[in-house]
């Protein structure tokens, strides 16, 4: 059967399992044998006619032996077919013997003369059938009976991809039972499947520029396959899922874009674990009517399906007494209940290989919630003999009883309701029995009612306890909000504003600033950022602290000269001057800025002076002041402010020691030398 380069490409071109095979170029069939015997091969295929086993008059050639390999008949470069070579060993049967009666192929004298025997090769893979006809002859040297005198080479039979071989080996006359071998022709060996994280990796190794067609589909048992995706792809091609999406009846199809091409398929996930687990997770059980259901699921399934009682506890689910619909379940196909009324405890469940794989109470929603029920199972054992037991997670408990369960302290009052037809019943057999459902709700206020009145009263007694501390409780004020804003002046200034509101955050202030939210910052901009941080910032009440710099300082008085700034480093502080510039030039300033600089890094007088408007203080000869201002009302008593003043002053010097070390140090700026530092005040 011809079949195209591509496929052949797809099947054995470049997977690493598949060795290259030999390539035939004569489009005919031809013969050869091994050494010491002659072959001739009849032109043409010959009908297929075993016939009955006749007894041999002599010693015979027989086929002992049949082995196949593969092969490529290629007439053409990319004209190729798979192709089965096959090679029948052959020995000598029988010893020499006077015949009664010699046929025309029998030898004339027979123990000096070689033999002829007619051997056939039978071919079958559907929809083919052949028969090719070869004569051997092997020498008089050669002929010792029992031994094995070599073997004929045919090439060959073509099949397909993924194609089932059968060969059958006789003489003619047939002279024993025929040989026979079957092979399974490979089937996409190029495709690879793998594990990428939670995705699946199908890589299809088909070569370069050509055009084929995919299609994964799910191979279902009842009814045609069910298309899933479908692509025109060309080689090589990586699909990639979801390992959620993989079922064992997940299929994939794969065929050249050219007219009457051949499909080729595999289903590999078949014993995937993975794929089992997410058939089940996938299926689900639906209520059509109220009296039909149905199991939802793309595979078919090996299961069970039977009826139980849910309690409202969320304890396990009990099988019915008797077992109620212990039926094999087929899947997408509606089912029957056997109830006569339906109930919102009764469930379904579906198992597999005696294990719970799904469950779900098909009447909660139309029904409502679980009810607080108790199931009574009425079993008749005799034509006026009943019996009443009630279900629990022990089992079914007869009533009445000892034991010291619910429904045994219950027993007297269930039966009552049972034979006063209280219970309302689900489902009966004249046979078997009966279920009835018995509310449980009146006994259980009975039971609880004294415990909700002194629950009450507890309750009561702590709201009066509460009332009556009510002055005593004081609720903690929520610490005050600073944000930071300062110039990106380098590494060193950077961590000199990080320990400072690293030190800040240690009080009751929260504190914002755009180092601690660079991935924020990256995600809005920076305007969006600033905006956002300073309307949250006064409408809590809470304070803007402008951090000026030697370069921040002169960038500030280039936005005022100027109404922008070089772009680069500064583009955050062009950000936050347009968000805070107003405040200060429409006198919005008391109680919502502070400004800041750093010892020896600035003068005060090189703050542009719109922004001295605002409190300026210089850090950290002047903390404590600045720390009041910065908490408001909640600053704490003169003792307390001045031990927090110091906490911070300890953190800023090792920073500004590390700025400032150096003149001009990167970062810092141009470092301004007023001496050493000061005592706070």
């Amino acid at each position: 059967m011809p079949m195209s380069w591509f496929l052949l490409s797809l099947a054995l071109g470049r997977s690493p399992a598949v060795v290259s095979l030999e390539r035939l170029v004569d489009p005919h069939d031809t013969a050869r044998c091994s050494l010491g015997l002659s072959c001739h091969l009849w032109d043409g295929d010959m009908l297929c006619l075993p016939g009955s086993i006749e007894p041999a008059s002599g010693p015979v050639l027989v086929p002992t032996r049949l082995q196949t390999e593969l092969v490529l008949r290629c007439p053409q470069e990319t004209d190729c077919a798979l192709c089965v070579r096959v090679v029948v060993h052959l020995a000598v049967h029988g010893d020499w013997e006077e015949p009664e009666e010699k046929s025309d192929w029998e030898l004339q004298e027979p123990r000096n003369a070689s033999l002829l025997a007619q051997v056939v090769l039978s071919f079958q893979a559907y929809p083919t059938t052949r028969c090719a006809l070869l004569e051997v002859q092997v020498p008089a040297a050669l002929v010792l009976p029992g031994q094995s005198v070599g073997s004929a080479v045919f090439d060959c039979f073509e099949a397909g991809l993924g194609a089932e071989v059968r060969i059958w080996s006789y003489t003619q006359p047939r002279y024993q039972k025929e040989l026979n071998v079957t092979q399974q022709l490979p089937a996409l060996p190029w495709l690879n499947v793998s594990a990428d994280g939670d995705n699946v990796r199908l890589v299809l190794d088909v070569s370069e520029e050509q055009d084929f067609g995919l299609l994964l589909y799910w191979d279902q048992v009842q009814g045609p396959l069910k298309s899933w995706k479908q692509k025109n792809l060309t080689g090589p091609q990586t699909i990639t899922l979801n390992h959620t999406d993989l079922v064992p009846c997940l299929c994939i199809q794969v065929w050249p874009l050219e007219p009457d091409s051949v499909r080729t398929s595999f289903c590999p996930f078949r014993e995937d674990p993975r794929a089992h687990w997410n058939l089940w997770h996938i299926a689900s059980l639906r209520l059509l009517s109220s009296g039909r259901w149905q199991l939802d699921a793309p595979c078919s399934l090996r299961a069970k399906m039977a009826l139980c009682w849910q309690a409202p506890d969320q304890g396990p689910c009990q099988p019915l007494v008797p077992p109620m619909l212990q039926e094999n379940v087929t899947v997408n196909k509606p089912h029957e209940f056997p109830l006569l009324r339906s109930h919102p405890n009764l469930c379904v469940q579906v198992s597999s290989w005696e294990k719970v794989q799904l469950q779900e109470c098909l009447w909660a929603d139309s029904l409502g919630p679980f009810k607080d029920d108790m199931l009574l199972v009425e079993m008749r054992t005799g034509p006026n003999n009943t019996s009443v037991c009630a279900l629990e997670a022990s089992g079914c408990t007869a009533l009445p009883s000892n034991a010291s369960t619910r429904a045994a302290h219950l027993g007297e009052q269930l039966l009552h309701d049972f034979r006063t037809q209280q219970c309302v019943q689900l489902w009966n057999d004249d046979d078997l029995g009966a279920l009835w459902a018995c509310p449980m709700d009146k006994y259980i206020h009975k039971r609880w009612v004294l415990v909700w009145l002194v629950c009450l009263l507890l309750v009561a007694a702590l709201f009066f306890l509460l009332l009556l501390k009510k002055d005593r409780v004081k609720a903690a004020p929520r610490a005050r909000k600073a944000l930071l804003l300062h110039s990106a002046d380098g590494a060193g200034y950077e961590r000199l504003v990080g320990a400072l509101a690293s030190a800040l955050s240690k009080l009751p202030l929260r504190v914002a600033v755009d180092l601690w939210s660079r991935r924020e910052l990256s995600a809005h901009g920076a305007l969006a950022w600033f905006h956002g941080q300073r309307h949250r910032t006064l409408q809590e009440d809470g304070v803007v602290v402008l951090l000026f710099s030697p370069a921040a300082a002169a960038q500030c008085q280039q936005w005022l000269q100027h109404q922008t700034v070089e772009p680069g480093p500064h583009d955050a502080l062009a950000s936050w001057l347009s968000c805070v510039l107003p405040d200060f030039l429409q006198g919005r300033v008391d109680g919502r800025y502070v400004g800041v600089y750093f010892d020896g890094l600035l003068h005060p007088d090189a703050v542009p002076a719109p922004f001295r408007a605002a409190p300026l203080f210089s850090l950290p000869s002047q903390l404590p002041g600045f720390l009041d201002v910065l908490q408001g009302s909640g600053a704490p008593r003169p003792g307390r402010l001045a031990d927090r003043a110091e906490q911070v002053a300890q953190a800023l010097r090792a920073a500004l020691d590390s700025c400032t070390s150096h003149s001009g140090a990167p970062g810092c700026g141009e470092a301004w030398d007023p001496g050493p530092y000061p005592a706070l005040e």
